[in-house]
């Protein structure tokens, strides 16, 4: 069963979900910043959905799970350096409206597309050959990838918003997309 499936009144749903999703990827994109007011109005309306497609009690634990195992998934990337912590509070506010399983498939998915952007996002902006360089010294060495503090650099760095969004859409709205 895919969550945005079915009724009227979960397709809407499901629409605010995409929404509010898209105003962040792209707000992402704009000022490589995901605003906490964005990730509250998600997770606080994944609470809210949640809880009305299933009794309170098993609806705040669906909720709390989604929420749980976006975050457990992302954070690791967070601690090497590799994604803002606004990435990972967006992702964990998505699973409030997916659920544990369906979290888990969309973080499968953002972090496959996210690895494909990235690859472009470095290629374009370093050229193939350094791109390739970059890589092969990350093989041991990860923290080369997380990049520098300076306004410069964080202007350059890929909006991985986009990744988290696409994959968090995927769970939502394609069936049966990896597990269940």
């Amino acid at each position: 069963m895919r969550p945005f499936g079915g009724t009227p009144i979960v397709t809407l749903a499901g629409i605010v979900f995409t929404t509010i999703l898209m105003i962040a990827a792209v707000g992402d994109v704009r000022t490589r910043r995901i605003p906490n007011s964005i990730v509250a109005i998600l997770a606080l309306t994944g609470i809210a959905f949640t809880v009305v497609q299933h009794p309170v009690l098993p609806g705040l634990a669906r909720a709390g799970g989604g929420f749980g195992t976006g975050l457990i998934f992302w954070l690791p990337f967070y601690a090497l350096g590799w994604l803002g912590a606004g990435d990972v509070k967006l992702y964990a506010a998505a699973g409030a409206w997916l659920g544990p399983m369906r979290a888990l498939d969309g973080a499968l998915v953002g972090a496959l597309s996210g690895a494909v952007l990235s690859l472009i996002w470095m290629m374009r902006a370093h050229g193939v050959q350094e791109s390739v360089r970059t890589l092969g010294l990350a093989a041991g060495t990860p923290q080369v990838l997380a990049p520098s503090a300076s306004p410069a650099a964080k202007r350059s760095t890929m909006p991985y918003g986009v990744a988290i969004a696409v994959g968090a859409l995927c769970a939502g709205w394609l069936p049966r997309l990896i597990f269940s």
